[in-house]
């Protein structure tokens, strides 16, 4: 079984892989199948092989890589993890949904989270633009973070920085977009299926330095207030939703209307974005990352406005 590279312009007979998986369809029969192969850098390199069940070793060959070398080949799935191809085994591209593979030259991997995706590296350290790059962000306009277990601050990796992977404690990264042109940050996936499935009405806002969500008119406990409903503000820190919000603000102020005056810890301003809030100095000490997010917010928000006084 023989797999070559196609060096020929004639691509009359070439299927491509990528577009096949795009378009939802099966490989058809062709003389030569594209694949994407890529470097420990992410430099990619199109090769046409002739067989569509090709083994480790022929796309090695392929490429123009002895394969007693210590070279290792990952394909790379389409939710974007990596899947070890070992040297004499089959990978089937008519049905496993993988068109890119990466090739290391190791005799070890590395492996790490990304976005809470397992994926494995074939070099001990590892540059912020790769890991971008394997997490499928813009790197534009998204920033990568080494995520801190047990309450630190998570460090942001800029795009030339390297990173040891072979270190204790590197194992955990999240990606998190920038501030856009409007000063607006997107809410993490699971934040917005929670608010869109709860009929939450919200809105991002940002003063240029900082951002937040404003949960609008929210329903407030019946008969307490001054108001019925409010706006909510909660400020979204640098590293949200690993790191904690800290603090609620509302619009209109509100006081108690058993004893006319503002709850405890509730009667100082803030100002953002042209408004006048009324801070509820309300702190989170029990932060859980990865399992916290804005349905947790809400519900402390909702305990401390039931408990108020």
């Amino acid at each position: 079984m023989q797999t070559q590279t196609h060096g020929g312009d004639d691509c009359s007979d070439v299927e491509d892989v990528a577009a096949a998986i795009r378009e939802g369809r099966s490989l058809r029969p062709a003389a030569f199948y594209r694949i994407v192969v890529l470097d420990d850098q992410l430099s990619e390199r199109h090769v046409d092989l002739t067989d569509p069940v090709p083994t480790a070793r022929q796309i090695l060959q392929a490429v123009g890589f002895r394969p007693g070398d210590g070279y290792s080949v990952y394909a790379i799935l389409t939710s974007g993890e990596f899947e070890d191809v070992r040297l004499d085994e089959t990978y089937d591209l008519r049905g496993r949904g993988a068109e890119r593979f990466v090739i290391f030259q190791t005799d070890r991997a590395f492996k790490f989270t990304i976005d809470d995706r397992h994926l494995e590296w074939g070099k001990p350290s590892i540059s912020g633009r790769v890991l971008k790059a394997l997490a499928g962000v813009p790197p534009e306009t998204y920033d990568v973070y080494l995520e801190v277990r047990g309450g630190g601050q998570d460090i942001l990796i800029r795009d030339g920085d390297l990173i040891d992977l072979s270190k204790p404690g590197i194992e955990r990264f999240i990606t998190l977009i920038r501030d856009t042109t409007e000063g607006l940050l997107a809410l993490p996936e699971a934040d917005q299926r929670y608010l869109s499935s709860h009929g939450v009405v919200f809105e991002m806002v940002s003063d240029g330095t900082h951002t937040g969500v404003v949960f609008k008119q929210l329903p407030l406990p019946a008969g307490k207030f001054n108001h019925g409903a409010a706006d909510v503000l909660v400020l979204l820190p640098s590293g949200y939703p690993d790191v904690a919000p800290d603090m609620f603000y509302c619009d209109p102020w509100l006081t108690l209307q058993s004893v006319g005056r503002y709850p405890t810890c509730a009667d100082q301003p803030h100002a953002f974005q042209g408004r006048n809030w009324q801070r509820w100095s309300r702190h989170n000490t029990a932060w859980r990352p990865g399992i916290d997010g804005l349905h947790t917010i809400l519900k402390r928000i909702e305990h401390a406005l039931a408990e108020a006084k």
